[in-house]
């Protein structure tokens, strides 16, 4: 499964909404520094779905606030 993630890096506070059914926001403390603001969307994503971090991967958009995320289940 493919998902679009919309990112805010830098927000107040750690939050992940769906807007449809494969469309997420996702607003993250991390800074777009180093890859932080990436790994913290993996960890939202995981824990939202319940299932491991290394069944999610970002396929595209590794330094754009639109990504593309694949869940490997």
């Amino acid at each position: 499964m493919i998902l679009t993630v919309h990112v805010k890096p830098g927000a107040k506070k750690n939050e992940l909404t769906w807007v449809d059914e494969d469309t997420l926001k996702v607003s993250v403390l991390a800074r777009p520094q180093k890859g932080r603001a990436n790994e913290t969307v993996i960890e939202l994503i995981a824990k939202e779905l319940g299932i491991k971090k290394t069944a999610v991967e970002i396929v595209r958009g590794f330094t754009t606030r639109i990504k593309h995320v694949a869940i490997h289940a």
